[in-house]
């Protein structure tokens, strides 16, 4: 499985009246993350999802998973238990996720939201697969950097399957932020931003 990710995608909590909390974000398209600076010799390498790249995962009726780190260890929330909900728009792949106050008394839950509230998680991350070349020939495609941007070598993701979405602490996409909100808003948390991922 591969990893995407950014920082924060709009990602925000709320405190529901009733128990419970919601958290909600947003994984832009068209942003492009710096996966590799290329060192001292090669080229830098970067990544973005075209629009719609997850759109035949959000329109099947495959589980997803709301995770903590890319472990199947932590989850938050899933379609199949009915508590995490997805959209796909032009703009961006949106996710809407209830967390019962139940749910709030296990160990990893409990951490990952003081971590959120402490603005130690700053984004979130995708854990997908590109299809295989004979069932999808232009999953992805590699490019060259306009040269008055640059000299990388550009990879875009046109369709992936998503098996998770996780809350990390290093997120690598730089053009969003995260926010923390209770039930009324709140304040704006601009994290340290720091450029990994997988290339692959």
């Amino acid at each position: 499985m591969l990893w995407g990710g950014m920082a924060g995608g709009g990602l925000e909590i709320r405190r529901k009246s009733g128990g419970g909390v919601r958290l909600a974000g947003r994984f832009p398209y068209n942003s492009r993350a710096v996966l590799s600076d290329g060192g001292r010799t090669g080229r830098p390498r970067k990544e973005q999802f075209a629009p719609g790249a997850f759109s035949f995962s959000v329109e099947s009726e495959a589980d997803i998973h709301l995770l903590v780190g890319h472990s199947f260890d932590r989850p938050l929330a899933s379609r199949r238990a009915g508590t995490l909900a997805l959209t796909d728009t032009p703009e961006a792949l949106t996710f809407a996720a209830d967390i019962a106050s139940e749910m709030e008394e296990v160990s990893h839950v409990r951490d990952a939201l003081a971590l959120l509230a402490a603005g130690q998680i700053a984004g979130i991350s995708p854990g997908f697969r590109i299809p295989p070349a004979r069932t999808v020939p232009n999953a992805e495609t590699v490019e060259e950097e306009n040269p008055a941007e640059g000299n990388a070598i550009i990879r875009t993701i046109n369709e992936a399957i998503l098996f998770e979405l996780s809350l990390v602490t290093r997120p690598a996409y730089p053009e969003t932020e995260v926010q923390k909100r209770n039930w009324t808003p709140g304040g704006v948390i601009r994290p340290a931003l720091h450029h990994s991922a997988r290339w692959r």
